[in-house]
């Protein structure tokens, strides 16, 4: 045998050695299936209890950046998600703000035309564009000797970087009624908490000038069935989304508790509630105030036990939190998480 036990151990240890007594053998053996047991138990308590099961539920048909608060959405084919939303190069979801002279927020809501104004960027140049307005190129880089001014997005204070003479004269020359501002969010600012207005985010979540959440995701499903309601067909545009998926059924979103899109981990907070900024065309700037909000209001309205969340307006699409930061693309496979 003392020749089979030294070709054993020299396969378990990559060296040969002499040949062992038939007790020593036995108890090298022992030690070695010891230790590899051990790995096993320690290999074993270090995995997940369980694996995660992923279910396929649709798929990332478009990804829209806001860079402006309620002016045009870019559309990408990929974008970064952080804590503070999507991002794309230098345009992040919502990084800029029209404000009046107070410091409150400016949005479609009392500007409907303002969903024709866009920010782009090439280079280290952003512009803002607008029919019938000559192009303004502002550098990427506000500068630091511009006043950071106290604003009001939602009754929350967050503050904003003054982005010039230029851009507020090419603002106020667009909409034509009062004097207006547009002031940039900067990274070291400090953001607003969504859960001071809303329980259901958690006290760590955060938002730059958004409404309550880093992310809205909706369905080309859900779309679909509200326009075969309507006469007039609306667009995603009139609801804003930053992902909208294809590949689903219809309103399948709203019980999405926990996505993966890429590499990037979803939570779902809460269903988005409906105003009328979604009955301003994107096309034309001009508010209706009845559709799609009507239609809505006929089916879309929360259960009554939830009426303290939501109050009585018509809920379309889902607010999602990241979990982790990530990538995320047109294409990818949305995964439903089992939990």
């Amino acid at each position: 045998m003392g020749a089979a036990g030294s070709l054993l151990l020299d396969r378990l240890g990559g060296t040969r050695r002499p040949a062992l007594s038939g007790a020593a053998w036995l108890g090298a053996a022992a030690l070695g299936l010891g230790a590899v047991a051990l790995g096993t138990i320690v290999w074993r308590r270090a995995r997940p209890r369980r694996r995660r099961r992923l279910q396929q539920v649709g798929t990332v048909a478009q990804l829209w950046i806001y860079p402006v608060k309620s002016c045009k959405g870019v559309a990408v084919s990929e974008a970064e998600c952080t804590a503070l939303g999507l991002r794309s190069g230098h345009l992040r979801d919502r990084f800029w703000l029209v404000i009046n002279e107070a410091g409150n927020m400016v949005t479609a809501r009392q500007e409907p035309r303002l969903v024709l104004v866009s920010l782009t960027c090439e280079g280290d140049t952003l512009t803002l564009s607008a029919a019938y307005m000559q192009d303004l190129l502002l550098p990427i880089e506000t500068p630091a000797t511009n006043p950071v001014l106290k604003c009001r997005v939602h009754d929350l204070e967050i503050q904003g970087r003054d982005c010039g003479e230029a851009a507020a004269q090419w603002i106020t020359s667009f909409l034509k009624t009062q004097p207006y501002r547009l002031v940039h969010f900067e990274p070291h600012m400090p953001p607003r908490k969504p859960h001071q207005m809303k329980d259901a985010f958690r006290p760590t979540d955060q938002i730059a000038y958004s409404d309550i959440s880093p992310l809205l995701i909706l369905s080309e499903a859900s779309l679909a069935d509200l326009n075969s309601r309507l006469e007039k067909k609306v667009k995603a545009m009139n609801f804003r989304p930053n992902i909208v998926i294809s590949g689903c059924g219809v309103y399948a979103e709203d019980s999405w508790h926990k996505l993966l899109i890429g590499d990037v981990e979803l939570k779902r907070v809460m269903a988005c509630s409906r105003c009328v900024l979604t009955t301003v065309d994107p096309d034309t700037g001009v508010m209706s105030r009845k559709e799609p909000l009507e239609t809505l209001k006929s089916y879309r309205l929360c259960d009554p036990s939830q009426q303290k969340l939501y109050g009585k307006v018509p809920l379309f699409g889902q607010y999602l939190v990241p979990e982790n930061p990530g990538t995320i693309r047109v294409g990818d496979t949305v995964y439903l998480l089992d939990q």
